[in-house]
C-alpha cells in the first residue's frame, strides 16, 4: 500500500524557472512571456497516482492572476497567495518560509504515519544560514522519522548541493523531461495560423516516473 503523499509546491521558483527553459528550448524571444504551466498534469506528475493527505502551494503574484489558482483548488491543493514582495527580500522569502513551516509541522503531526514529501522547488538558498528548503528537508531527513524525500524541479536552476544530495537520500525528477507535458505556449495573436506555437501540454505519461 502506497504512503500519503504530501506535496509542497514554491509556484514562483517553478514558473519562473520553466520561462527560462522555454526561451533556451524554442530560441523565440517571446516563449518567456508565453510559457504556461499545466497545473493538472505537474500535480499528477508530482502525486504520481498516489494518496494525497495534503498539498499547499505558495507564491507571490499579482491578483490579476489569482485564476489560474483556482485550477489548483480544483484539485484539492490549499493555495496561499501573498503580493509580490517589491525589491525586499524579506518579502519575497514569506511564500517560502509558509511552505518550509508547513512541511515541518506536518512531519510532527503525523509522526505515527509518516509518508511522502513532494517538494516542488529549485531554490536552496539559505542552507548555510541554517534556513531555506535544503536545509528543512535534510532536518526532516535526519529526524529518521520513515519520511520518503521526493524534489521536482528544473535541471538548470535547481540548487546543485540540494539536488546531489536529494539524488542521495531521496528521489531527484526532472522536469526538463515532462517539459511537453507540464508546461505549454500561450496562443500568439501574431500567429493566427498557430503552424508553431503550443497551445496545449502534451498527454502525461508517467511509465518512467522514479517512485521510492
Amino acid at each position: 500500500m502506497a504512503s500519503d503523499v504530501f506535496i509542497y509546491w514554491d509556484n514562483s521558483n517553478i514558473f519562473h524557472s520553466a520561462q527560462e527553459v522555454a526561451s533556451e528550448r524554442n530560441g523565440e524571444s517571446d516563449s518567456y512571456y508565453r510559457l504556461r504551466i499545466d497545473f493538472r498534469n505537474l500535480y499528477k506528475l508530482a502525486s504520481a497516482d498516489r494518496p494525497v493527505k495534503k498539498a499547499i502551494a505558495a507564491g507571490s503574484i499579482p491578483p490579476a492572476m489569482t485564476a489560474l489558482w483556482n485550477v489548483l483548488e480544483g484539485q484539492g491543493i490549499k493555495v496561499d497567495l501573498f503580493q509580490r514582495g517589491g525589491d525586499n527580500p524579506s518579502e519575497q522569502e514569506v511564500p517560502d518560509e509558509r511552505l518550509q513551516l508547513a512541511m515541518l509541522r506536518d512531519v510532527l503531526d503525523n509522526r505515527d504515519n509518516p509518508g511522502t514529501i513532494v517538494l516542488l522547488t529549485g531554490d536552496g538558498r539559505g542552507y548555510d544560514e541554517g534556513r531555506g528548503f535544503f536545509r528543512t528537508i535534510e532536518d526532516i531527513d535526519s529526524l529518521d522519522m520513515g519520511w520518503d524525500i521526493e524534489l521536482l524541479s528544473w535541471e538548470h536552476t535547481c540548487h546543485q548541493r540540494m539536488k546531489d544530495w536529494v539524488e542521495e537520500h531521496g528521489t531527484f525528477i526532472s522536469l526538463d523531461d515532462y517539459y511537453e507535458s507540464v508546461t505549454f505556449l500561450e496562443r500568439n495573436d501574431d500567429d493566427p495560423y498557430n503552424l508553431k506555437l503550443r497551445d496545449r501540454a502534451s498527454k502525461l505519461d508517467l511509465t518512467a516516473r522514479p517512485l521510492r
